[in-house]
């Protein structure tokens, strides 16, 4: 029998990969066809070159991305999208003030990042129609995975994380990524995305497999600490005071002379990848890189300063530091639980207090001085920046959407309109795309749903969003079933 070794049938149908059992499968089929190994092997390969060819706007610009994800839903006429000229019940409490950029404003509780739009691209016209009611965990999942879920609750929320999920998309990058360097490819921090009692929904790789899960920095202390980040533990980051580096690779070159002798065992285990997963922990540890990376005091206090001396501010700036030291991807999750109170973005009641007096000044402070910080740096060239919520506020005050009570100074979900952020890595300089329309109510031109915003991402990556991948049933999923925005790419 002729047979032509590969990985298994879980593969990516990408490029870089080798040959799957399914190609081997198709090449006996094509045989009728007149078509041998060889000839699939050129038709592979120039559609690779095809879509691969330079000039794409965007194409493969990002070496990593730091998501900036704004958990429960901030309400985009309080912050970027502020209106005129509209009803009391929809207008800001919060004044606009011009930017940067000419004709566009945002309100007076973002001055700093007023200043940096003419190196970002504002999306004002993010929008999708939600199965059910648009509350939280279902959202999340969404803008995480790119895909809804079929189990939806009446309140919507979803079922805790499932080996059977959709991976979060950082996984998926790190997948078909993989970094060079020996450094934790994927960091999430500083809390796990929650709603109520459901934690780490869309946060994991799901069906692809433990091995994919992001390295979760979540310090001790509640929602309201400001100084946990002082307080970071990387215990398992280090070795032991009676282990040498040295010590330690003595140890790994006995376990590969003991392999040598044990093919049979080697063979046994070849498909979980031991000696690649044992390679990678062992580098990480003896080289130091990571835990230097987390070693957030090394800043100089100006530069902490910069990013404000609060959890979501020193995220950021620990965002900047990892990636810096070659972390692909980093996603920095809003310092407080989705449907909770004080400088949530959940703003069902209490809206002006809380966006003027906590949670409005910790974003500005804190994404300005990041924006500004990489593009300071030389880093925001390959570096991707998204920040974004799972949906935004209703634009009127004190009405129901999602089944929630709301008071006179509270806005409800609203995924029919919101607002993203991006910049880096390819995305224009002092951009607006889409348009809301008078009230913010819905997109007035170009609507971009969550998933087309994913798709951007990975174009970004330079992986294709329609690539092919496995679930844990074996069946052929695309990474997301949208296409990239292309008027946000320079």
């Amino acid at each position: 029998m002729f047979r032509i070794k590969g990985q298994a049938g879980k593969d990516l149908c990408d490029s870089h990969l080798s040959v799957t059992r399914r190609d081997v499968l198709r090449v006996g089929g094509s045989g009728m066809l007149g078509m041998g190994l060889g000839s699939l092997l050129q038709l592979q390969a120039a559609s690779a070159a095809s879509k691969d060819a330079p000039g794409i706007p965007g194409w493969g610009k990002a070496k990593s991305i730091i998501m900036v994800y704004l958990q429960g839903g901030p309400s985009h006429l309080d912050l970027w999208d502020p209106k005129e000229n509209v009803p009391d019940k929809v207008r800001s409490v919060f004044k606009p003030v011009d930017t940067v950029l000419p004709g566009t404003k945002v309100t007076e509780i973002l001055p700093n990042i007023a200043k940096i739009l003419d190196k970002t691209t504002l999306i004002n016209s993010m929008s999708y129609t939600p199965n059910g009611l648009f509350n939280h965990t279902a959202a999340i999942y969404q803008m995480m995975t790119g895909y809804t879920t079929d189990k939806v609750s009446p309140s919507g929320q979803l079922e805790p994380p499932s080996p059977k999920d959709f991976p979060n998309f950082g996984s998926n990058i790190i997948r078909m990524k993989p970094t060079d360097t020996p450094m934790l490819p994927f960091v999430m921090l500083p809390r796990p995305l929650q709603e109520s009692n459901v934690v780490g929904k869309g946060g994991t790789a799901g069906f692809l497999g433990k091995g994919f899960d992001p390295y979760t920095l979540y310090p001790d202390g509640d929602d309201m600490d400001m100084s946990k980040m002082d307080r970071i533990k990387i215990d398992d980051l280090k070795l032991r005071p009676e282990v040498y580096a040295s010590r330690l690779e003595r140890r790994a070159k006995l376990r590969d002379a003991i392999d040598g002798l044990m093919p049979e065992i080697d063979r046994a285990v070849a498909k979980t990848n031991l000696n690649e997963y044992y390679d990678r922990a062992l580098n990480l540890i003896v080289s130091g890189r990571a835990r230097d990376a987390f070693m957030i005091e090394r800043e100089p206090s100006a530069i902490r300063d910069q990013y404000g001396r609060n959890t979501f501010g020193q995220s950021c700036l620990l965002a900047r530091r990892l990636v810096e030291a070659g972390t692909r991807v980093v996603e920095v999750i809003w310092p407080k639980v989705a449907n909770s109170d004080n400088h949530s973005w959940d703003h069902h009641s209490g809206l002006t207090e809380r966006m003027k007096n906590r949670s409005g000044p910790m974003l500005d402070q804190g994404l300005s001085g990041l924006i500004n910080d990489l593009d300071d740096r030389g880093m925001l060239d390959e570096t991707l920046v998204v920040a974004v919520g799972e949906f935004g506020r209703s634009p009127q005050k004190g009405v129901s959407t999602s089944g929630n009570g709301n008071s006179a100074d509270g806005r409800d979900h609203w995924p029919y309109c919101y607002t993203a952020l991006v910049a880096g890595a390819g995305i224009k300089r002092g951009a607006v795309y889409g348009k809301s329309d008078k009230t913010a109510s819905a997109p007035l031109e170009n609507p971009v749903h969550p998933g087309e915003l994913l798709a951007s991402i990975y174009h970004s990556f330079g992986i294709h969003p329609e690539t092919i991948v496995y679930n844990h049933l074996n069946q052929p999923r695309e990474l997301v079933k949208a296409r990239k925005i292309d008027g946000i790419f320079a």
